[in-house]
Order: C-alpha cells, then sequence, then structure tokens
C-alpha cells in the first residue's frame, strides 16, 4: 500500500500553501476574503465551493496534516494522531466516551463511511418546533444529490462481512426489517480500518476530495493550529486569533514556532464541529441574548451488547458497518419514547479492550474469545423529547472545551429496551452467549435468562457503557433568533460576516449517522454563502 499514489503528499509537491507542524510555521498575519475554522465535512465541502467561487481561503485546522502513507491499521498511533483527547474525550461526568476527529479532514478521516440522507421526520419536526420552514425533503434534496455525486456515496453492493451478516439474520428470523448502508467510497479495498485512516485513499473524506480542491485553487492551510476566539466589534467579527499547537494539542512552545496567529478576513466560517464550535464562540464572548450557545448538544447515545459465536466473525475485517435496522426508530413516534438505531460497529482489540467491562480473569476470557465476539450498537436519538434535551458545552478554568451531558432517565429507559432488542437479535442469529456492556452484569447463555437479568440492571451512568461518535447541536438553527444561535441561512443571529456550516447547527440529533446531513446542508449553505459574496453560482457537482 506503501507504493499507492499518495494525493496529499503530491499536492505539496505541486506547491500547495500548507502551514504548521513539520511544514513551517504560518505568517504571523494574514488577510484573505474567508477563514474557515475546522478541516472535516462542513469546512471542507464550504472550501471547495468558496475556493472554486475565486474568494482566497484560509482553512484553520488544530490537527495534524496525515496521509495515506501514515495510515498503518495500528490502533496505537492512529488514536493518539487522529482523534481529539487520543480518543478518550469524555463528558464531564466521565459516564460518556466520545470519539471525534482531529486532524486534517476532521472526523471524515477516521470515520466508517456510513451515508444516510436526514430522516424526513427529523426535517418535518425542525419545520414544525424551529421554524425552518424551507428545509424540507424536497427543497434539501438537490443539494445531497451533488454530495453523493461527488463523494461517490452509493449502495454498498458487497457481501456484508460477519459481523454485519448476524444482524441481518438475528433480525430476519424475527421479522425485523433491515437494509444494506450506503458508504462514501471509491475502490474499496474491503480492509475494516476506516476508524484508523484510509490507507488506499478509497475513503472519499475531505482528506482526499474537497480539502484538495480548495488548496489546487490556491487556498491556504494552517495545521496544527488552534482557532483561540475572534475580536468582535459592532456586530461583526473583526479578525480571528489562533496558536501554533504540538501533535498532540498542547501549545508549541514560541521558541519553536510562531505563537500567535492573527487572521483578518471579509467573512468567518465556524466549522469546528460540535464542542468545539461553540467553544471558540465562548471564548469570544460572542452575543448570546437568549442563552442558547453551547445548549442541546447531542451526541446519540450508543448502548452495545457484545456476544459470542461458535464460529469465527473477526469483526475487524470488512466493511465496517454495512447493515443496519430502523425498527426501533419507525415504530415509536419521534416525540415519544426514545427510539434507536441498530447497527453494528468494525471491533479491533484496544478499542474492544477498553470498551467491556470487567478486568482480570474476567477481561481475559473476553479477549481471548476476541475473534468470535460479535458486538451490536444502538444509536438513541436524543433531542426530539422534553426529557431529552441534550447537553451543554462549557468551558473549564484553562478554557478548554467540555461538554455537560445528563443521562436522564428517559434516556436510560431508550438504552435499557436498546440492549434487550439487540440481546434479542443476537441469540436468534445463534449467539452462545450474549453480554449487555453495563458494570453490573454478566454473560447470559439465554434470551430468558439475559431479558429477565437486563430488566433488573439499574440503568445509570457509569454503570451503563455509553459512548458516542456523533456530535450535534450547540450552535442550532432556528427560524427566530429567540429559538437558536444559527439563522437558517447558516449566519449568527447577531454576528453578520460569520456563519457557522457543520453539525453544530442541527436543533436535534439527526436520528442517522451524521456525516452525510452535514454534507447535504451545508452544500446548501456554502452556495448561498458564495452567492452573496461573489454573485455567482457554484455547484459541488
Amino acid at each position: 500500500m506503501s507504493q499507492l499514489p499518495d494525493p496529499v503528499r503530491q499536492g505539496i509537491q505541486r506547491g500547495w500553501r500548507v502551514f504548521g507542524g513539520a511544514l513551517g510555521p504560518a505568517p504571523a498575519n494574514i488577510v484573505c476574503d474567508v477563514a474557515i475554522i475546522g478541516s472535516g465535512a462542513g469546512a471542507g465541502i464550504t472550501a471547495e465551493l468558496l475556493a472554486k467561487a475565486g474568494l482566497q481561503v484560509v482553512i484553520i485546522e488544530e490537527g495534524p496534516l496525515k496521509s495515506s502513507r501514515d495510515f498503518n491499521q495500528k490502533e496505537s498511533e492512529a488514536y493518539p494522531s487522529l482523534y481529539q483527547e487520543s480518543a478518550a474525550r469524555k463528558t464531564e461526568d466521565k459516564a460518556i466516551t466520545i470519539l471525534q476527529g482531529r486532524c486534517v479532514g476532521g472526523s471524515t478521516t477516521v470515520n466508517w463511511t456510513s451515508s444516510f440522507r436526514t430522516p424526513a421526520s427529523t426535517l418535518q419536526f425542525w419545520q414544525d418546533r424551529f421554524g425552518l420552514k424551507d428545509y424540507g425533503v424536497d427543497a434539501l434534496a438537490p443539494y445531497f444529490d451533488q454530495a453523493e455525486r461527488r463523494l461517490n456515496i452509493l449502495p454498498w453492493l458487497v457481501a456484508p462481512n460477519e459481523n454485519n451478516d448476524l444482524l441481518r439474520r438475528g433480525a430476519a428470523k424475527l421479522g425485523i426489517p433491515a437494509a444494506a448502508i450506503s458508504r462514501n467510497v471509491k475502490g474499496c479495498w474491503n480492509l475494516g480500518s476506516c476508524g484508523m485512516g484510509c490507507p488506499t485513499n478509497a475513503k472519499q473524506s475531505m482528506l482526499v476530495t474537497t480539502i484538495p480542491a480548495a488548496l489546487d485553487k490556491g487556498a491556504q492551510l494552517l495545521t496544527e493550529t488552534r482557532a483561540e476566539r475572534f475580536e468582535l466589534s459592532n456586530g461583526k467579527v473583526t479578525a480571528l486569533i489562533c496558536r501554533s499547537v504540538t501533535s498532540n494539542g498542547a501549545l508549541a512552545p514560541v521558541n519553536r514556532a510562531q505563537s500567535a496567529i492573527k487572521i483578518v478576513a471579509k467573512h468567518y466560517v465556524l466549522a469546528g464541529g460540535a464542542i468545539n464550535s461553540p467553544a471558540v464562540l465562548l471564548r469570544s464572548g460572542a452575543p448570546d441574548p437568549h442563552g442558547r450557545l453551547g445548549e442541546r448538544t447531542f451526541l446519540h447515545p450508543v448502548v452495545m451488547s457484545s456476544a459470542v459465536f461458535e464460529q469465527k466473525v473477526e469483526a475487524w475485517s470488512g466493511a465496517p458497518q454495512s447493515i443496519y435496522s430502523d425498527h426501533f426508530m419507525d415504530t415509536q413516534a419521534i416525540d415519544g419514547p426514545m427510539g434507536y438505531k441498530l447497527e453494528a460497529p468494525p471491533l479491533h482489540p484496544v478499542i474492544f479492550a477498553s470498551t467491556v467491562p470487567g478486568m482480570g480473569q474476567r477481561q481475559h476470557d473476553l479477549l481471548k474469545s476476541f475473534p468470535h465476539n460479535h458486538t451490536l450498537l444502538a444509536l438513541l436519538r436524543d433531542g426530539f423529547h422534553e426529557q431529552a434535551p441534550g447537553g451543554k458545552v462549557r468551558l473549564r478554568s484553562d478554557d478548554s472545551a467540555v461538554l455537560d451531558y445528563a443521562l436522564t432517565d428517559f434516556v436510560m429507559d431508550g438504552g435499557r429496551r436498546a440492549l434487550l432488542s439487540m440481546m434479542e437479535i443476537q441469540f436468534a442469529a445463534g449467539a452462545q452467549q450474549v453480554l449487555p456492556l453495563h458494570e453490573m452484569a454478566s454473560p447470559y447463555t439465554s434470551w430468558a435468562e439475559a431479558r429477565e437479568a437486563v430488566n433488573r440492571l439499574p440503568m445509570k451512568p457509569m454503570l451503563t457503557r455509553v459512548v458516542s461518535a456523533h456530535v450535534m447541536g450547540g450552535c442550532g438553527l432556528a427560524g427566530t433568533e429567540a429559538q437558536g444561535v444559527t439563522r437558517p441561512d447558516g449566519v449568527h443571529w447577531q454576528l453578520e460576516n460569520l456563519s457557522i456550516h457543520d453539525g453544530s447547527i442541527f436543533p436535534t440529533s439527526i436520528g442517522a449517522n451524521p456525516q452525510l446531513s452535514v454534507y447535504g446542508t451545508v452544500n446548501r449553505l456554502a452556495q448561498g454563502l458564495a452567492k452573496r459574496l461573489t454573485g455567482q453560482d457554484v455547484k459541488l457537482a
């Protein structure tokens, strides 16, 4: 794989303007048309479109620039170098572990490629509750079409690996519908290590698509550069202050790199992702007259069930997520008891060992069965009920961001029902034993035993293992400034030259893996921004 073309290294050889880290310090002062904070899903789409419109674009990314030659399928290297807080970011009470990318391409570089359009029921809820009258299925369809063409998002036609097929087979025996997941890949080798960066450049992440396209059109990229705060005056952003950081996120010593960078732009785009985008505004003292900033931050809290099968599952091999079921979403009213989406995640040794409960002999036994292990996860749909209001982004004493997210009884009731559903499916698929990931659970050898035990478990934070890879909200869109931070056109309600283009603008969770929702929504917002700034019509594809 090391002999494959590396589009990032080729671009640097062609003369891309990239600074930071080993590529040298950024200029202390930069003037441009548009400064974009972040390089993930929203930032990448925006950068390509604005560069295509002829604007001078600067992209600011806190993480390092890594490319396919750096992606060696080693967890020990991938998590510290590609994820926020070494893949150990947690909520304030430590009850939820949050996986977010921290590298050029953001989470698109390390996600599992699952691509879903925003569900119609979610869009209808936004129209009804948040005044987003132009956010209907038909209005967004052309922008989703373009994103899917640009990023090669297509149904995955390869037969699912055993890990995913067990979900399909177990669900079928119970009469539960399941379907294939579309993926943003081109020439996929079916390796299964998507979460550690794609070593073959098959994943159509921002790292190999929109960011290179923008750089080829003259954009600048600042890596290992943290956006600290905006300078504000008279309802506008007047400058962005950034700091150089090391590859692990620590501030770079002044004697090693330029420590302060000032960027003056005509327009600014905040696309650092939920948690980080609200944090920039909080550090900046941004106006927040209705107390909406950082509020309603959602996670799709995930609970999991682990099973052991007689046959080898080898859940680390093959497309990581290719089968799903929305049965437990579709059978719940969107604003009723919490619904959940079922998927089969890939398993790798480090992330498996750090997620399953127990220690000593108990964990040894689990790890010994690793090749035979199968895990299901349930994405809980938060944000649609008053007892699932999400969390709040806050600043610690050192101005770093943290999310305070309460796992309410309402949320944990959804978690219990999800564990029961997943265990029943695993037993139907032939599992020898099933272990819901809960500190007080034991491996169960029958569905009847498991059902009785889980109905007795205390569904409490820290006892129930909860994780998340989908952070949304905190700068929500709304039709009135009293309801949100961001206008329907993506512009901040109180700062006229600041747009927000990432998952933080979603007023609820999506109810599906959110990357395509970001691509489609931001495609529309960025085209509108390009038109306002240049008078030009540009399209993604």
